[in-house]
C-alpha cells in the first residue's frame, strides 16, 4: 500500500478541524513531466500528419516554389500567366496587412504558389496511385524484364524518392478491385475440378451457372458500390465477421504463437532477457509513434500497406454477447504482468523517462522475488479470455463493471501490452526433437490461464529466459508482428547486450517504485464461470496435437536450383505428404498478403490444382521417368506460383465470394451455390529459415481418428526429398 500512496499526487483526511491535504512533490513532479511528454507526442502527431499529408511534397519544396514565383516577378516575367494579378485584384482593400502594394504582390504569389505546389502534390499522388496498379511485373520470368516494366519501374523510383515515413504512401494505394464474376467462378471451378467425380463437378457447375447468371449480378452491384465508397470492400467485413463475431475461444482457434531464436542464446536471467525486450519493445513503439519506421517495399520500389501497424500496442479486445470490439488507446504508459496466479502493473516511464533495460530488470526480478500468495479466483482468472466470448462477455457485465473489479481488469486492457512470466523452462534441443513441440504448445495456450489472450498480444517468459509472443489475430496478421520481432531479437542481440554474468548493462534505480499488485474481489458465483471457461478452454488445448521438427537436409539454396519458388516447392510437397497420409486430396488453403492495396490484408491461394494433383499420382505410380516427373513438377509449380500472384493482385476466389456472401445474407438472397463449404484436415506452418533448413509446425486434433500430425510429418519429410531427388539426376539421362 505504501507504494500506492507514493503514486497520488494529493491525500486528504477529514477530521473535526476540517480537510487536511497533503501533496506529494514527486507524485507531481510525474503528473507534470507525464503531462509534458502527452503534449511532445501530440506535437510530434501534429508534424507527421501536416508530412504525410504533403508527400510527396514537403516544406522546403513549398517554399522553393514561392521562392521561384518571387524570382521570376523580379525578373519581370509572369510564369502564373496573369492568376497573380487576378488574386491581388480579389485581396480585400483598405487597412491592415494589405495596406501595401508590395504586401499584397508578395501574399499574391504566396497564394499563388502554394496553389501551384498543392496541384502538383495532387498530381503525383495521382501518377503514382495509377502506376501502382500496374503489376505486369509480377507475372514476368525473373531475369527477363520488359521494357515497360523497366519505365515503369523508373516512373516509381523518381515519384517515391523522398524518404518516405511509415504511412506516407497510404493515400497513394490503389484500392482493391472486386473481380469480374465469370471470372471467379471460372478459377473456383478449377480449384474444385480435381476434388469431385465427374458427377459431382457437372452438379457444382449447374449451381455455378445459375448463381452467375441470375443471383451474382444483383449481389455484384453492391460489392461495386461499396469498393467505391469503401477504402477495402473486403477488411473490415472479414475482420467483423470472421474474427469479432466468432463466439468460439480464442485460444487456438484463432491465436497464434510467434517463437524466439532457437538457434541462439544470449542470456538465462529471466528477468533481464525480459528488461532488454521490453526496452526494445517501447523503442519500436516509440518510432511507430513518430512514423520513424520505414514502409515495407516489395523490390525495394513498391509500397505495402501499413495501416494494420496502427493498433500493435496498447489494443485489446473487448468481449460482447453478439460481437466483439478492438479497444485502441493513442498511449500507455504501462504493462500488465502474470506471475504464479498475481497480476502486476508496471510502469514503463519515470516521469517522462522510459526506463532503462537494467531498471525494468529490477522490477521484473522484484516481481519474481514477491512471496504474495494469489487472492481468492486471481489465479485462473484469465481462463475468462480463453473460453466461450458469450460466458465471458455476461462475466465482464456481471462482475466486472464497477469497483476494484474493474480498475483492475482497466489496468490489464489499458496497458502497452500484457507480459506472462512462466515458472517452467522451454527451449529447442536439437538432440531432443519433441522440445520444439512442447515449447510451440506452451506457447499456443500455455496452462489456459496464465495468457491473456484479449490483448493484441501477450509476451511470454520462461524461467531459462527463452520468450515467444501470443497473437490476438483480429487486429493484425503475422507479418506485422513479425516486423516487431525481428526488431526486438535484433536490438535485444546486437545493441543491448548482456554483461558476462547474463544481467543488462548499467546500474539500476533502486529508489523506483516496485510493481503494484492489482487488487481483486471475486465472489464465488464469478470463480465457478471461471472455472466453466477453464474447463471449456483445457479440454479444447488438451486436443491439440502439435508437431513442430526442423527439417535440415536441405532449404532455400538446393530448391531455387530447382528453378522454382521455395514456397510452390513446399507446397506441392504437402500435396504428395497428403496423398501418401490420407490416401485423397483434400481443399488447401495457403493465405496470401493483399497489402499492395490499401488496407489490404489476406486472400487464399487454393494450393490443390489439377496439375499440383497430376504430378503427386504420377509419383504414386512409380512408372513415370524422372524427365516426365520433373515436368510434371514445373508445371505443378508454374501454376502455384501464377495463382499466388493473382491472389496478391486482388484477382483470388474466397475473399470476393465471402463478400458474395454477405451481401445474400443482407438482403435475405438464398444461393445453393453459396452456402457449398468443406472445411478439415491439418494446419501447417513452415518457415524457411536460410538455405539449409526449413522449420514445419504441424497441428491437428486428438479426437480426429483420420489425423495425427507427427505421422504428416514424417510424409512431409519424406515428400521434400523425393521431389529434391528428382533433380539430382545422372547427365545421362538429363
Amino acid at each position: 500500500m505504501a507504494e500506492a500512496h507514493q503514486a497520488v499526487a494529493f491525500q486528504f483526511t477529514v477530521t473535526p478541524d476540517g480537510v487536511d491535504f497533503r501533496l506529494s512533490r514527486e507524485a507531481l513532479k510525474h503528473v507534470y513531466l507525464s503531462g509534458i511528454n502527452s503534449w511532445k507526442k501530440r506535437l510530434i502527431r501534429i508534424k507527421n500528419g501536416i508530412l504525410r499529408g504533403v508527400y510527396p511534397g514537403s516544406p522546403t519544396s513549398w517554399l522553393v516554389v514561392i521562392m521561384a514565383t518571387v524570382g521570376s516577378s523580379f525578373c519581370n516575367v509572369d510564369v502564373s500567366l496573369g492568376l497573380v494579378s487576378c488574386i491581388q485584384r480579389c485581396l480585400p482593400q483598405g487597412c491592415g496587412p494589405y495596406q501595401t502594394p508590395q504586401t499584397r504582390a508578395l501574399l499574391s504569389m504566396a497564394i499563388f504558389s502554394t496553389g501551384v505546389w498543392v496541384t502538383g502534390i495532387f498530381f503525383f499522388r495521382q501518377t503514382l496511385k495509377l502506376l501502382l496498379c500496374y503489376h505486369g511485373w509480377m507475372f514476368e520470368m525473373h531475369g527477363k524484364t520488359s521494357n515497360l516494366t523497366r519505365i515503369w519501374a523508373m516512373c516509381i523510383r523518381l515519384l517515391s524518392s523522398r524518404h518516405p515515413m511509415l504511412y506516407s504512401f497510404q493515400t497513394s494505394l490503389p484500392k482493391l478491385p472486386v473481380p469480374r464474376v465469370s471470372a471467379t467462378i471460372q478459377r473456383y471451378l478449377e480449384s474444385v475440378r480435381p476434388l469431385l467425380d465427374d458427377e459431382e463437378y457437372y452438379r457444382m457447375e449447374m449451381l455455378a451457372k445459375e448463381f452467375q447468371d441470375k443471383t451474382a449480378p444483383r449481389l455484384q452491384k453492391y460489392l461495386v458500390l461499396k469498393s467505391w465508397w469503401a477504402s477495402n470492400y473486403v477488411s473490415d467485413w472479414w475482420e467483423e465477421y470472421i474474427y469479432l463475431r466468432g463466439r468460439s475461444p480464442l485460444m487456438v482457434n484463432s491465436n497464434y504463437y510467434v517463437m524466439d531464436l532457437v538457434l541462439i542464446k544470449n542470456t538465462d536471467v529471466q528477468a533481464a532477457r525480459l528488461g532488454n525486450i521490453i526496452h526494445a519493445m517501447i523503442m519500436y513503439r516509440r518510432k511507430l509513434d513518430r512514423e520513424e519506421i520505414k514502409p515495407v517495399m516489395a523490390l525495394g520500389m513498391v509500397p505495402m500497406c501499413s495501416y494494420q501497424m496502427e493498433r500493435m500496442f496498447n489494443t485489446t479486445r473487448i468481449p460482447g454477447k453478439d460481437t466483439d470490439v478492438l479497444q485502441h488507446l493513442s498511449d500507455s504508459r504501462h504493462v500488465a504482468v502474470y506471475h504464479k496466479g498475481r497480476f502486476f502493473k508496471l510502469w514503463l516511464y519515470e516521469g517522462s523517462r522510459l526506463l532503462k533495460p537494467q531498471d525494468l530488470e529490477m522490477q521484473f526480478q522484484r516481481i519474481l522475488d514477491d512471496p504474495s500468495p494469489p487472492q481468492p479466483g486471481e489465479e485462473k482468472l484469465a481462463a475468462l479470455t480463453a473460453g466461450g466470448r458469450v460466458e465471458w462477455a455476461q462475466a465482464r457485465q456481471a462482475f466486472f463493471s464497477s469497483g476494484k473489479n474493474k480498475a483492475a481488469l482497466e489496468a490489464i486492457e489499458r496497458a502497452a501490452f500484457f507480459v506472462a512470466l512462466d515458472e517452467e523452462s522451454y527451449c529447442y534441443d536439437p538432440e531432443d526433437e519433441a522440445s520444439l513441440s512442447l515449447y510451440g504448445k506452451a506457447l499456443l495456450h500455455g496452462n489456459c490461464y496464465n495468457r491473456w489472450f484479449d490483448k493484441s498480444f501477450t509476451l511470454i517468459s520462461f524461467k531459462n529466459g527463452q520468450l515467444g509472443l501470443n497473437a490476438e489475430h483480429a487486429w493484425a496478421d503475422a507479418p506485422i508482428i513479425g516486423h516487431l520481432w525481428e526488431f526486438v531479437l535484433g536490438t535485444d542481440s546486437f545493441y543491448l547486450g548482456y554483461t558476462e554474468t547474463g544481467h543488462c548493462l548499467g546500474k539500476p534505480n533502486p529508489a523506483l517504485a516496485p510493481p503494484t499488485r492489482l487488487q481483486w474481489d471475486i465472489p464465488k458465483q464469478c470463480q465457478a464461470v471461471i472455472e466453466s471457461s477453464y474447463q471449456v478452454a483445457k479440454a479444447l488445448a488438451d486436443d491439440v496435437e502439435l508437431y513442430c521438427f526442423q527439417f535440415l537436409p536441405f532449404g532455400k539454396g538446393l530448391i531455387k536450383k530447382c528453378r522454382t519458388s521455395p514456397d510452390a516447392f513446399v507446397q506441392i510437397a504437402l500435396q504428395l505428404a497428403h496423398f501418401r497420409d490420407r490416401g485423397k486430396f483434400c481443399l488447401t488453403y495457403e493465405a496470401s498478403m493483399t497489402r499492395m492495396f490499401r488496407e489490404g490484408r489476406t486472400e487464399t491461394v487454393r494450393s490443390c490444382t489439377s496439375e499440383s494433383t497430376a504430378f503427386v499420382q504420377a509419383m504414386m505410380e512409380g512408372s513415370h521417368t524422372k524427365a516426365d516427373l520433373r515436368d510434371l513438377f514445373q508445371k505443378a509449380a508454374k501454376k502455384h506460383q501464377n495463382m499466388y500472384r493473382l491472389a496478391m493482385t486482388g484477382a483470388g476466389i474466397d475473399r470476393h465470394l465471402f463478400c458474395l456472401y454477405l451481401v445474400s445474407k443482407y438482403l435475405g438472397v438464398s444461393s445453393p451455390f453459396l452456402a457449398e463449404v468443406a472445411d478439415d484436415g491439418y494446419g501447417v506452418s513452415y518457415m524457411i529459415a536460410g538455405e539449409n533448413t526449413i522449420f514445419f509446425h504441424i497441428s491437428s486434433k486428438f479426437s480426429s481418428s483420420e489425423t495425427n500430425a507427427q505421422r504428416f510429418g514424417n510424409h512431409i519429410r519424406q515428400a521434400l526429398l523425393d521431389i529434391a531427388d528428382l533433380f539430382q539426376v545422372p547427365k545421362a539421362d538429363s
